[in-house]
C-alpha cells in the first residue's frame, strides 16, 4: 500500500493492518521528513485518543492529515504507532 499526497508518498509498506476501512501504516514506512507537529488529538471510545501530525510537502501544508494511537486501548493494540491518513491523502496498492 502507497500513501500520497501532493505528488510524494508519504509512507509505503505490504504491511498495513485495515481497521475500520482505514489502513494503518508502520512506523518505519512513514517519511518524516513530510510531517510536522500538530497539537490536535481526538478520542475514540474503542481505540482511545489519537494524536496527529500535519504534512509539510512542496511547499504546502495539510492539517492533521496523519493519525496514531501511540498507547491505545487493548481493543485496538494492533494499530499501536501506526499512522494513518486522511485530509486527501490517497491510500492506493
Amino acid at each position: 500500500m502507497k500513501a500520497v499526497w501532493n505528488g510524494v508518498t508519504i509512507a509505503e509498506s505490504d504491511d498495513t493492518v485495515v481497521v475500520e476501512g482505514n489502513h494503518y501504516f508502520p512506523p518505519e514506512s512513514l517519511k518524516k521528513e513530510y510531517t510536522t507537529f500538530s497539537n490536535h488529538r481526538s478520542g475514540c471510545h474503542w481505540k482511545g485518543q489519537a494524536q496527529y501530525l500535519s504534512l509539510f510537502v512542496n511547499g504546502e501544508m495539510n492539517a492533521d492529515a496523519v493519525w496514531y494511537y501511540a498507547d491505545p486501548l487493548p481493543a485496538a493494540a494492533e494499530i499501536k504507532g501506526r499512522y494513518a491518513f486522511w485530509k486527501g491523502v490517497k491510500v492506493t496498492e
